[in-house]
């Protein structure tokens, strides 16, 4: 089976990100990135799909140099093979989209793991966007997934519940946290995942469809008011919330 998992390259979830000078990108000095957490489901749902039915699980993403960090950390993790879309220019989701589907057509994947998004821009788009590039089913924010006879029974999550579709192969699957606990590379793996080439390829250039105008931090929090100690002080609260903050 052709197993095919998107991973993104992304600032560590603990970096305090600051807006580039340019006021449309992050800084990145001293900026720690990371594989997508999100995409970490993928990469193990991927290899428990290896694990069930056979076969290889390739690793992809778009991105500059840097991004082999990343995919170092899922071979580590036990994927068969890796590729850099090697592009440092900045993309929006349909740019990074249509590279991605034009590989995964290239390669033939019989079903392609991602996460339901990037923690960076949150877009959560990409999956969707492979998956119609490519007109075949995608299925979001996945909690639970069985895999046989050409067909995928998946479980995601709905605003206050849960559904359960199913849909053949080949798809895209998006995802979420809960569909399992990613595996820790083993001593192993990471000597292993050092010594794998990683292969590298030059995308197509794709014309972006979202241009960002303007970037900024969010507005820095009130400094906080103390109207009482007591019961006494529930009448100023009110009022405060009503004339001043105008919840009420």
């Amino acid at each position: 089976m052709k197993i095919l998992v998107f991973v993104n390259h992304v600032p560590d979830t603990e970096t305090k990100v600051k807006v580039g000078a340019d006021a449309k990108s992050i800084d990145p000095t001293g900026v720690n990135y990371m594989l997508s957490p999100y995409d970490e489901f993928g990469v193990e749902e991927g290899l428990k799909t290896k694990q069930q039915l056979g076969g290889e699980v390739v690793v992809v993403s778009l991105g500059g140099e840097t991004n082999k960090e990343t995919l170092r950390k899922a071979l580590a993790m036990g994927c068969d093979k890796a590729v850099l879309l090697k592009d440092s220019s900045v993309r929006d989701s349909y740019s990074v989209a249509r590279s991605l589907a034009d590989y995964a057509k290239e390669y033939g994947a019989d079903i392609i793991f991602c996460g339901k998004q990037s923690i960076d821009y949150d877009d959560a788009q990409v999956g969707a966007l492979v998956a119609e590039m490519l007109g075949i089913p995608s299925v979001s924010v996945v909690v639970k997934l069985e895999i046989k006879e050409g067909s995928i029974t998946a479980e995601r999550e709905i605003e206050g519940g849960h559904e359960v579709v199913v849909s053949k192969l080949p798809a895209v699957i998006c995802a979420q946290k809960g569909l399992n606990e990613p595996r820790y590379p083993s001593l192993k793996g990471i000597m292993d995942a050092k010594r794998k080439l990683i292969e590298e390829k030059i995308p197509a250039a794709v014309e972006s469809r979202v241009e960002v105008i303007a970037m900024s931090n969010p507005p820095a929090k009130a400094q906080g008011k103390i109207v009482g100690t007591d019961a006494s002080a529930a009448a100023e609260l009110v009022r405060l919330l009503h004339e001043e903050a105008k919840v009420l």
